[in-house]
């Protein structure tokens, strides 16, 4: 059972770095205006590698392929996007924004502590 739920809690983690990243391919010069807004340089250059960390990433967490690692990166990319884009609290929807990227964050920070789980690439990679 935890075999399991250490897998839908990968998967489910994953789906809103995968969601957020396709969702940026989508609407690519709004999110790169969007991002120029808030003072990003290099916007266009920066979007290309947030899409990366954010689809790349979460399918090392979905397959579970190097997902320690995975983690670490979605983590590390957490922290400037929380800080740049969910720090306005007079607003309560980005606080609820703010609150809810930490809890991802811890999240990530369980799958670096305790890898993948069985039901995964890293777990079949260690039987075999």
């Amino acid at each position: 059972m935890d075999s399991v739920r250490s897998l839908v809690g990968r998967i489910l983690v994953a789906a809103i770095f995968l969601i957020a990243g396709l969702s940026k391919i989508g609407d690519f010069s709004g999110t790169s205006q969007f991002m120029a807004s808030k003072g990003i340089p290099l916007t266009d250059i920066a979007l290309v590698i947030a899409i990366l960390i954010e689809i790349l990433g979460g399918v090392s967490l979905i397959l579970g392929y190097k997902a320690k690692w995975g983690a670490w990166i979605l983590f590390a990319f957490m922290i400037p996007a929380t800080l740049i884009f969910h720090t306005n609290f007079s607003d309560q929807n980005q606080m609820i924004h703010f609150l809810k990227n930490l809890a991802i964050m811890g999240g990530l920070l369980y799958i670096t502590a305790y890898g993948a789980g069985p039901f995964s690439l890293d777990g079949k990679m260690k039987k075999g």
